[in-house]
Protein backbone atom coordinates (compact mmCIF):
# COMPACT_ATOMS: atom_id res chain seq x y z
CA UNK A 1 0.00 0.00 0.00
CA UNK A 2 1.75 3.08 -1.17
CA UNK A 3 5.71 2.93 0.11
CA UNK A 4 5.88 1.10 2.83
CA UNK A 5 8.48 3.45 4.58
CA UNK A 6 6.43 6.83 2.56
CA UNK A 7 5.53 8.40 6.30
CA UNK A 8 9.27 8.00 7.76
CA UNK A 9 10.69 9.61 4.42
CA UNK A 10 8.23 12.34 3.38
CA UNK A 11 6.83 15.37 5.65
CA UNK A 12 3.20 16.41 5.61
CA UNK A 13 2.69 18.92 2.73
CA UNK A 14 -0.72 20.61 2.87
CA UNK A 15 -1.48 22.54 -0.39
CA UNK A 16 0.11 26.20 0.70
CA UNK A 17 -1.99 29.18 0.60
CA UNK A 18 -1.38 31.85 -0.78
CA UNK A 19 0.57 35.04 1.20
CA UNK A 20 -1.77 37.08 3.15
CA UNK A 21 -1.16 40.18 1.59
CA UNK A 22 -2.08 39.08 -1.73
CA UNK A 23 -4.92 36.54 -0.81
CA UNK A 24 -6.79 39.51 1.37
CA UNK A 25 -7.13 41.94 -2.16
CA UNK A 26 -9.56 39.56 -3.85
CA UNK A 27 -12.24 36.65 -3.14
CA UNK A 28 -10.07 34.33 -5.11
CA UNK A 29 -9.67 30.49 -3.67
CA UNK A 30 -7.32 30.62 -0.43
CA UNK A 31 -4.77 28.08 -1.15
CA UNK A 32 -2.50 27.37 -4.03
CA UNK A 33 -2.06 23.89 -6.12
CA UNK A 34 0.85 21.86 -6.14
CA UNK A 35 2.31 19.72 -8.97
CA UNK A 36 0.67 16.23 -9.41
CA UNK A 37 4.42 14.70 -8.53
CA UNK A 38 4.21 16.39 -5.32
CA UNK A 39 0.66 14.46 -4.61
CA UNK A 40 1.84 11.38 -5.38
CA UNK A 41 4.63 11.93 -2.47
CA UNK A 42 1.83 12.76 -0.05
CA UNK A 43 -0.23 9.74 -1.17
CA UNK A 44 2.76 7.02 -0.83
CA UNK A 45 2.70 8.36 3.08
CA UNK A 46 -0.47 6.49 3.44
CA UNK A 47 0.54 3.00 5.38
CA UNK A 48 -0.93 -0.51 4.77
CA UNK A 49 -2.75 -0.24 7.83
CA UNK A 50 -4.49 -2.97 9.30
CA UNK A 51 -7.71 -0.89 10.30
CA UNK A 52 -7.79 2.12 8.20
CA UNK A 53 -9.70 4.37 10.88
CA UNK A 54 -9.88 6.53 8.17
CA UNK A 55 -12.99 5.18 6.89
CA UNK A 56 -14.49 3.98 9.71
CA UNK A 57 -17.13 6.03 11.58
CA UNK A 58 -14.56 7.94 13.14
CA UNK A 59 -13.10 9.40 10.03
CA UNK A 60 -15.20 9.67 7.21
CA UNK A 61 -19.01 9.84 7.00
CA UNK A 62 -19.15 8.86 3.54
CA UNK A 63 -16.69 5.86 4.01
CA UNK A 64 -14.31 6.93 1.63
CA UNK A 65 -11.80 4.26 0.25
CA UNK A 66 -8.91 6.21 1.16
CA UNK A 67 -6.20 3.65 1.30
CA UNK A 68 -7.16 2.06 -2.29
CA UNK A 69 -7.57 5.43 -4.07
CA UNK A 70 -4.29 7.01 -2.57
CA UNK A 71 -2.13 3.99 -3.10
CA UNK A 72 -3.49 3.96 -7.06
CA UNK A 73 -2.62 7.82 -6.83
CA UNK A 74 0.95 6.96 -5.43
CA UNK A 75 1.71 4.55 -8.42
CA UNK A 76 0.56 7.14 -10.95
CA UNK A 77 -2.85 5.77 -12.19
CA UNK A 78 -4.97 8.72 -11.49
CA UNK A 79 -7.93 7.75 -13.44
CA UNK A 80 -8.37 4.55 -11.47
CA UNK A 81 -7.77 6.06 -8.46
CA UNK A 82 -10.46 8.86 -9.16
CA UNK A 83 -13.03 6.19 -10.24
CA UNK A 84 -12.29 4.78 -7.13
CA UNK A 85 -12.94 7.94 -5.05
CA UNK A 86 -16.26 8.17 -7.20
CA UNK A 87 -17.64 5.13 -5.81
CA UNK A 88 -18.31 6.46 -2.55
CA UNK A 89 -17.77 10.22 -3.00
CA UNK A 90 -20.50 12.30 -4.87
CA UNK A 91 -18.61 15.91 -4.94
CA UNK A 92 -14.96 15.70 -4.01
CA UNK A 93 -14.29 19.02 -5.46
CA UNK A 94 -16.88 20.36 -2.48
CA UNK A 95 -15.57 18.40 0.19
CA UNK A 96 -11.56 18.66 -0.95
CA UNK A 97 -11.98 21.84 0.05
CA UNK A 98 -14.38 22.75 2.94
CA UNK A 99 -14.43 19.38 4.98
CA UNK A 100 -12.51 19.57 8.13
CA UNK A 101 -11.04 16.06 7.44
CA UNK A 102 -11.94 13.87 10.26
CA UNK A 103 -9.99 11.18 8.24
CA UNK A 104 -7.01 12.81 8.61
CA UNK A 105 -7.06 13.63 12.29
CA UNK A 106 -8.12 9.46 12.48
CA UNK A 107 -5.10 8.93 10.53
CA UNK A 108 -2.95 5.96 12.19
CA UNK A 109 -0.37 8.90 11.52
CA UNK A 110 -2.53 11.17 14.01
CA UNK A 111 -1.81 14.86 13.98
CA UNK A 112 0.67 14.16 11.09
CA UNK A 113 -1.83 12.11 8.95
CA UNK A 114 -2.12 11.68 5.45
CA UNK A 115 -3.42 14.80 2.89
CA UNK A 116 -6.49 13.20 1.92
CA UNK A 117 -8.44 16.25 1.63
CA UNK A 118 -5.87 17.88 -0.62
CA UNK A 119 -5.25 14.33 -2.42
CA UNK A 120 -8.68 13.83 -3.49
CA UNK A 121 -9.28 17.75 -4.31
CA UNK A 122 -5.84 16.79 -6.81
CA UNK A 123 -8.17 13.44 -8.35
CA UNK A 124 -11.26 15.24 -8.96
CA UNK A 125 -9.61 18.88 -10.45
CA UNK A 126 -7.19 16.53 -13.01
CA UNK A 127 -10.44 14.66 -14.21
CA UNK A 128 -12.34 17.87 -14.84
CA UNK A 129 -9.33 19.20 -16.64
CA UNK A 130 -8.35 16.29 -18.53
CA UNK A 131 -12.24 15.40 -19.52
CA UNK A 132 -12.15 12.46 -17.58
CA UNK A 133 -15.78 13.71 -15.77
CA UNK A 134 -18.26 13.19 -18.44
CA UNK A 135 -22.56 13.12 -17.42
CA UNK A 136 -23.97 9.43 -16.76
CA UNK A 137 -27.04 9.96 -17.95
CA UNK A 138 -29.04 6.25 -16.65
CA UNK A 139 -29.72 3.85 -19.19
CA UNK A 140 -33.14 3.75 -18.24
CA UNK A 141 -35.57 5.42 -16.63
CA UNK A 142 -38.16 4.14 -14.10
CA UNK A 143 -40.93 6.97 -14.90
CA UNK A 144 -41.34 7.72 -10.93
CA UNK A 145 -41.15 11.52 -10.52
CA UNK A 146 -39.32 13.25 -7.15
CA UNK A 147 -39.22 16.46 -5.97
CA UNK A 148 -35.93 17.53 -3.87
CA UNK A 149 -36.86 20.87 -1.68
CA UNK A 150 -33.31 22.29 -0.87
CA UNK A 151 -30.52 22.25 -3.18
CA UNK A 152 -27.22 22.57 -0.34
CA UNK A 153 -24.61 19.11 0.05
CA UNK A 154 -27.91 16.55 0.89
CA UNK A 155 -30.12 18.39 -1.45
CA UNK A 156 -27.39 18.20 -4.42
CA UNK A 157 -26.45 14.33 -3.15
CA UNK A 158 -29.96 13.20 -3.09
CA UNK A 159 -31.12 14.66 -6.25
CA UNK A 160 -27.80 13.18 -7.82
CA UNK A 161 -28.34 9.17 -6.23
CA UNK A 162 -32.12 9.44 -7.50
CA UNK A 163 -31.14 10.13 -10.51
CA UNK A 164 -28.58 7.88 -11.01
CA UNK A 165 -31.19 5.22 -10.11
CA UNK A 166 -33.05 6.39 -13.11
CA UNK A 167 -36.11 8.47 -11.32
CA UNK A 168 -37.24 11.94 -12.48
CA UNK A 169 -35.49 14.74 -10.22
CA UNK A 170 -36.66 18.14 -9.57
CA UNK A 171 -34.71 20.21 -7.16
CA UNK A 172 -37.14 23.01 -5.80
CA UNK A 173 -34.50 26.17 -4.91
CA UNK A 174 -36.26 29.56 -2.96
CA UNK A 175 -33.04 31.15 -3.98
CA UNK A 176 -31.94 32.71 -7.17
CA UNK A 177 -29.13 30.08 -7.60
CA UNK A 178 -28.74 26.61 -6.50
CA UNK A 179 -26.18 25.38 -4.24
CA UNK A 180 -27.72 26.30 -0.28
CA UNK A 181 -25.20 26.56 2.64
CA UNK A 182 -22.31 25.73 -0.70
CA UNK A 183 -23.31 28.99 -2.65
CA UNK A 184 -24.16 31.49 -0.10
CA UNK A 185 -22.98 30.17 3.54
CA UNK A 186 -19.36 29.76 2.26
CA UNK A 187 -17.65 32.56 0.93
CA UNK A 188 -16.05 32.17 -2.19
CA UNK A 189 -12.23 31.93 -1.53
CA UNK A 190 -13.35 29.07 0.19
CA UNK A 191 -15.52 27.62 -2.35
CA UNK A 192 -15.25 29.09 -5.62
CA UNK A 193 -18.93 29.50 -7.04
CA UNK A 194 -17.74 28.50 -10.37
CA UNK A 195 -17.24 25.19 -8.60
CA UNK A 196 -20.63 25.15 -8.08
CA UNK A 197 -22.22 26.16 -10.98
CA UNK A 198 -19.93 23.58 -13.03
CA UNK A 199 -21.41 20.73 -11.09
CA UNK A 200 -25.08 22.10 -11.48
CA UNK A 201 -24.65 21.97 -15.09
CA UNK A 202 -23.13 18.69 -15.14
CA UNK A 203 -25.99 17.46 -13.20
CA UNK A 204 -28.20 19.34 -15.92
CA UNK A 205 -27.05 17.25 -18.68
CA UNK A 206 -27.55 14.35 -16.64
CA UNK A 207 -31.29 14.83 -16.20
CA UNK A 208 -31.74 16.76 -13.12
CA UNK A 209 -34.03 19.67 -13.22
CA UNK A 210 -33.53 22.73 -11.45
CA UNK A 211 -36.24 25.43 -10.17
CA UNK A 212 -35.15 28.39 -8.92
CA UNK A 213 -37.04 31.15 -7.15
CA UNK A 214 -39.74 28.80 -6.19
CA UNK A 215 -41.21 28.10 -3.01
CA UNK A 216 -42.38 24.31 -2.28
CA UNK A 217 -45.86 24.23 -2.30
CA UNK A 218 -48.33 21.10 -0.11
CA UNK A 219 -49.62 20.44 -3.51
CA UNK A 220 -46.34 18.68 -4.72
CA UNK A 221 -46.78 15.82 -2.61
CA UNK A 222 -49.58 14.63 -5.34
CA UNK A 223 -47.86 15.69 -7.80
CA UNK A 224 -44.76 13.95 -7.47
CA UNK A 225 -44.23 10.07 -6.35
CA UNK A 226 -41.27 11.06 -3.47
CA UNK A 227 -40.62 14.94 -2.01
CA UNK A 228 -37.52 14.89 0.25
CA UNK A 229 -37.41 18.07 2.23
CA UNK A 230 -33.52 18.99 2.61
CA UNK A 231 -33.97 22.82 3.56
CA UNK A 232 -31.02 22.67 5.68
CA UNK A 233 -30.83 24.24 9.77
CA UNK A 234 -30.97 27.75 8.78
CA UNK A 235 -32.83 29.36 11.57
CA UNK A 236 -29.96 31.31 13.59
CA UNK A 237 -29.20 31.45 17.20
CA UNK A 238 -29.77 35.47 18.66
CA UNK A 239 -28.45 36.75 21.59
CA UNK A 240 -30.66 37.62 24.78
CA UNK A 241 -28.94 40.92 25.17
CA UNK A 242 -30.61 44.69 25.33
CA UNK A 243 -30.12 46.54 21.62
CA UNK A 244 -30.07 43.06 19.56
CA UNK A 245 -32.49 45.52 17.14
CA UNK A 246 -30.21 47.98 16.28
CA UNK A 247 -28.80 49.47 12.84
CA UNK A 248 -25.60 47.39 12.02
CA UNK A 249 -26.61 44.09 14.32
CA UNK A 250 -27.10 41.12 11.46
CA UNK A 251 -27.03 37.09 11.62
CA UNK A 252 -23.81 35.75 9.83
CA UNK A 253 -25.77 33.82 7.48
CA UNK A 254 -27.51 37.20 5.63
CA UNK A 255 -23.79 39.09 6.01
CA UNK A 256 -22.21 35.99 4.10
CA UNK A 257 -25.18 35.89 1.64
CA UNK A 258 -24.47 38.88 0.57
CA UNK A 259 -21.33 39.23 0.41
CA UNK A 260 -21.43 36.67 -2.30
CA UNK A 261 -24.44 37.86 -4.29
CA UNK A 262 -22.26 41.49 -4.24
CA UNK A 263 -19.33 39.47 -5.36
CA UNK A 264 -21.26 37.47 -8.17
CA UNK A 265 -23.21 40.84 -9.38
CA UNK A 266 -20.45 42.74 -8.84
CA UNK A 267 -22.40 45.84 -6.87
CA UNK A 268 -21.23 47.03 -3.30
CA UNK A 269 -23.20 44.34 -0.65
CA UNK A 270 -26.25 46.35 1.19
CA UNK A 271 -23.76 45.28 4.58
CA UNK A 272 -20.52 45.96 4.23
CA UNK A 273 -17.99 46.23 6.80
CA UNK A 274 -15.20 48.56 4.93
CA UNK A 275 -14.44 50.99 7.62
CA UNK A 276 -15.70 49.62 10.52
CA UNK A 277 -14.77 48.20 13.70
CA UNK A 278 -16.78 44.52 13.30
CA UNK A 279 -17.15 42.46 16.23
CA UNK A 280 -18.38 38.51 15.21
CA UNK A 281 -20.00 36.50 17.64
CA UNK A 282 -18.68 33.18 17.72
CA UNK A 283 -15.55 31.09 17.38
CA UNK A 284 -16.61 28.28 14.75
CA UNK A 285 -16.09 27.71 11.12
CA UNK A 286 -18.60 30.52 10.02
CA UNK A 287 -17.39 33.00 12.56
CA UNK A 288 -13.58 32.58 10.89
CA UNK A 289 -15.66 32.94 7.87
CA UNK A 290 -17.10 36.17 8.64
CA UNK A 291 -13.40 37.28 9.61
CA UNK A 292 -12.02 36.74 6.29
CA UNK A 293 -14.68 38.83 4.54
CA UNK A 294 -14.66 41.33 6.72
CA UNK A 295 -10.62 41.85 6.26
CA UNK A 296 -11.44 41.16 2.52
CA UNK A 297 -13.92 44.30 2.79
CA UNK A 298 -11.75 46.63 3.89
CA UNK A 299 -12.96 46.58 7.81
CA UNK A 300 -10.98 48.98 10.53
CA UNK A 301 -10.52 46.24 13.16
CA UNK A 302 -12.10 42.65 14.05
CA UNK A 303 -12.38 41.50 17.32
CA UNK A 304 -13.85 37.64 17.84
CA UNK A 305 -15.82 36.78 20.65
CA UNK A 306 -15.60 33.27 21.74
CA UNK A 307 -17.99 32.03 24.96
CA UNK A 308 -15.93 29.04 25.63
CA UNK A 309 -12.52 29.01 27.19
CA UNK A 310 -9.29 28.99 25.12
CA UNK A 311 -9.06 25.27 23.62
CA UNK A 312 -4.98 23.31 24.70
CA UNK A 313 -2.88 23.14 22.07
CA UNK A 314 -2.91 19.25 23.05
CA UNK A 315 -4.93 16.83 22.99
CA UNK A 316 -6.68 16.94 26.59
CA UNK A 317 -7.83 13.57 28.95
CA UNK A 318 -10.36 12.44 27.83
CA UNK A 319 -10.38 13.08 23.96
CA UNK A 320 -8.04 10.33 22.38
CA UNK A 321 -6.93 9.31 18.78
CA UNK A 322 -8.59 8.46 16.58
CA UNK A 323 -11.31 11.06 17.96
CA UNK A 324 -11.95 15.02 16.48
CA UNK A 325 -9.37 16.78 18.32
CA UNK A 326 -10.56 19.47 20.81
CA UNK A 327 -7.25 21.42 20.55
CA UNK A 328 -6.74 25.00 19.66
CA UNK A 329 -6.90 25.92 15.95
CA UNK A 330 -6.35 29.00 13.92
CA UNK A 331 -7.99 29.16 10.55
CA UNK A 332 -7.65 31.44 7.37
CA UNK A 333 -9.39 34.16 8.57
CA UNK A 334 -7.84 34.63 12.26
CA UNK A 335 -4.19 34.12 10.40
CA UNK A 336 -5.33 37.03 8.14
CA UNK A 337 -6.38 39.14 11.52
CA UNK A 338 -3.00 38.05 12.88
CA UNK A 339 -0.90 39.72 9.54
CA UNK A 340 -3.36 42.97 9.51
CA UNK A 341 -3.56 43.45 13.23
CA UNK A 342 -0.79 41.81 14.80
CA UNK A 343 -2.76 40.27 17.47
CA UNK A 344 -5.20 37.46 17.89
CA UNK A 345 -8.40 38.80 16.42
CA UNK A 346 -10.23 36.01 19.62
CA UNK A 347 -11.60 37.01 23.07
CA UNK A 348 -12.33 34.02 24.71
CA UNK A 349 -14.81 33.47 27.71
CA UNK A 350 -16.41 36.64 26.80
CA UNK A 351 -19.74 37.28 25.47
CA UNK A 352 -22.19 40.73 24.84
CA UNK A 353 -23.76 42.13 27.85
CA UNK A 354 -25.25 44.71 25.92
CA UNK A 355 -25.68 46.53 22.22
CA UNK A 356 -25.36 50.67 22.46
CA UNK A 357 -26.33 52.44 20.06
CA UNK A 358 -26.34 55.97 19.10
CA UNK A 359 -29.76 58.82 18.46
CA UNK A 360 -30.35 56.49 15.28
CA UNK A 361 -30.32 53.51 16.86
CA UNK A 362 -26.99 52.36 15.05
CA UNK A 363 -24.81 50.26 16.98
CA UNK A 364 -21.54 52.26 18.52
CA UNK A 365 -20.09 49.95 21.23
CA UNK A 366 -20.57 46.77 23.08
CA UNK A 367 -20.79 46.07 26.68
CA UNK A 368 -18.76 42.66 26.82
CA UNK A 369 -18.90 40.76 30.11
CA UNK A 370 -15.97 37.58 31.23
CA UNK A 371 -18.23 33.88 31.43
CA UNK A 372 -17.11 31.40 33.98
CA UNK A 373 -18.93 27.46 34.28
CA UNK A 374 -20.79 27.54 37.61
CA UNK A 375 -20.37 23.98 39.37
CA UNK A 376 -23.19 22.67 37.21
CA UNK A 377 -21.78 23.39 34.03
CA UNK A 378 -23.74 26.42 32.80
CA UNK A 379 -21.44 29.72 31.37
CA UNK A 380 -22.37 32.38 33.95
CA UNK A 381 -21.53 36.46 33.49
CA UNK A 382 -18.39 37.58 36.21
CA UNK A 383 -19.29 40.46 38.16
CA UNK A 384 -16.99 43.19 37.81
CA UNK A 385 -15.53 42.02 34.31
CA UNK A 386 -17.43 44.70 32.19
CA UNK A 387 -15.49 46.16 29.42
CA UNK A 388 -16.50 48.02 26.25
CA UNK A 389 -15.25 47.41 22.72
CA UNK A 390 -16.36 49.60 19.56
CA UNK A 391 -18.54 48.53 16.76
CA UNK A 392 -20.10 49.59 14.07
CA UNK A 393 -21.00 46.05 12.87
CA UNK A 394 -22.16 42.72 15.44
CA UNK A 395 -21.74 40.10 13.47
CA UNK A 396 -23.80 36.78 15.01
CA UNK A 397 -22.01 33.86 14.12
CA UNK A 398 -23.39 31.40 17.42
CA UNK A 399 -24.83 28.57 14.91
CA UNK A 400 -28.32 27.52 14.54
CA UNK A 401 -31.07 26.17 16.45
CA UNK A 402 -32.72 23.85 13.46
CA UNK A 403 -34.72 24.27 10.33
CA UNK A 404 -36.41 26.95 8.76
CA UNK A 405 -40.55 26.93 10.15
CA UNK A 406 -41.90 28.15 6.90
CA UNK A 407 -41.13 24.35 5.47
CA UNK A 408 -42.40 22.70 8.69
CA UNK A 409 -45.73 25.14 8.29
CA UNK A 410 -46.28 24.31 4.76
CA UNK A 411 -45.95 20.85 4.78
CA UNK A 412 -48.26 20.47 8.28
CA UNK A 413 -45.27 19.02 9.92
CA UNK A 414 -43.87 19.57 13.89
CA UNK A 415 -39.99 19.99 14.62
CA UNK A 416 -38.63 18.01 17.67
CA UNK A 417 -36.97 19.80 20.91
CA UNK A 418 -34.07 20.43 18.35
CA UNK A 419 -35.91 21.52 15.22
CA UNK A 420 -35.24 18.76 12.90
CA UNK A 421 -37.21 17.46 10.95
CA UNK A 422 -36.51 13.87 12.21
CA UNK A 423 -38.91 10.75 12.44
CA UNK A 424 -38.96 9.03 15.66
CA UNK A 425 -37.27 5.66 14.95
CA UNK A 426 -34.84 8.21 13.18
CA UNK A 427 -35.02 6.77 9.37
CA UNK A 428 -35.64 9.63 6.62
CA UNK A 429 -39.05 9.03 6.29
CA UNK A 430 -41.99 11.44 7.79
CA UNK A 431 -44.85 10.19 6.26
CA UNK A 432 -46.95 9.32 3.28
CA UNK A 433 -44.31 10.27 0.02
CA UNK A 434 -42.53 12.91 2.06
CA UNK A 435 -38.74 12.59 3.73
CA UNK A 436 -36.06 14.38 5.35
CA UNK A 437 -32.54 15.08 4.72
CA UNK A 438 -29.42 16.48 5.61
CA UNK A 439 -29.31 19.56 8.14
CA UNK A 440 -33.12 19.90 8.26
CA UNK A 441 -33.11 16.40 9.45
CA UNK A 442 -29.74 15.64 11.73
CA UNK A 443 -29.81 19.37 13.26
CA UNK A 444 -26.68 21.66 12.01
CA UNK A 445 -23.69 19.80 10.70
CA UNK A 446 -21.08 19.28 8.57
CA UNK A 447 -21.03 19.35 4.43
CA UNK A 448 -19.73 15.85 4.15
CA UNK A 449 -22.24 14.91 6.96
CA UNK A 450 -24.95 16.51 4.98
CA UNK A 451 -23.50 14.65 1.65
CA UNK A 452 -23.88 11.26 3.45
CA UNK A 453 -27.34 11.78 4.66
CA UNK A 454 -28.35 12.90 1.61
CA UNK A 455 -27.42 9.87 -0.03
CA UNK A 456 -28.79 7.94 2.87
CA UNK A 457 -31.99 9.36 2.31
CA UNK A 458 -32.12 8.46 -1.59
CA UNK A 459 -31.30 4.57 -0.97
CA UNK A 460 -34.46 4.97 1.59
CA UNK A 461 -36.78 6.59 -1.31
CA UNK A 462 -35.63 4.56 -3.83
CA UNK A 463 -36.74 1.26 -1.76
CA UNK A 464 -40.34 3.13 -0.82
CA UNK A 465 -40.89 3.74 -4.60
CA UNK A 466 -39.81 -0.09 -5.43
CA UNK A 467 -42.91 -0.96 -3.05
CA UNK A 468 -45.11 1.13 -3.87
CA UNK A 469 -47.12 2.17 -6.97
CA UNK A 470 -48.84 5.30 -7.07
Amino acid sequence: MGKTTGFLEYPRQENPFRPEEIRLKDFDDLHEAQPADARRIQAGRCMNCGVPFCQSAFGCPLHNLIPEWNDLLYAGQDREALNRLLLTAPFPEFTGRVCPALCEKACNLADDGVTNRDNELYLIETGFEKGWIQPRIPPVRTGKRIAVVGSGPSGLAAADSLNQMGHHVTVIERADRPGGLLMYGIPNMKLPKEIIKRRVRLMEAEGVSFLLNTEAAPCITDAYDAVVLCGGARKPRTLNTPGIDAQGVCFAVDYLTEATKALLRRTVPSICAKGKSVVVVGGGDTGNDCVGTALRQGCASVTQLEMLPKPPEERPIGNPWPQWPRVLRTDYGQMEALAVQESDPRIYETTVKSILTDENNAVTRLETVKLKKSAEGKLLPVPGTEQTLPCDLLLIAAGFIGCDGRTAETFDLFADPRGRLMPPDQTHHLGGRLFSAGDMRTGQSLVVRALADGRAAAQEIHAFLQKNSF
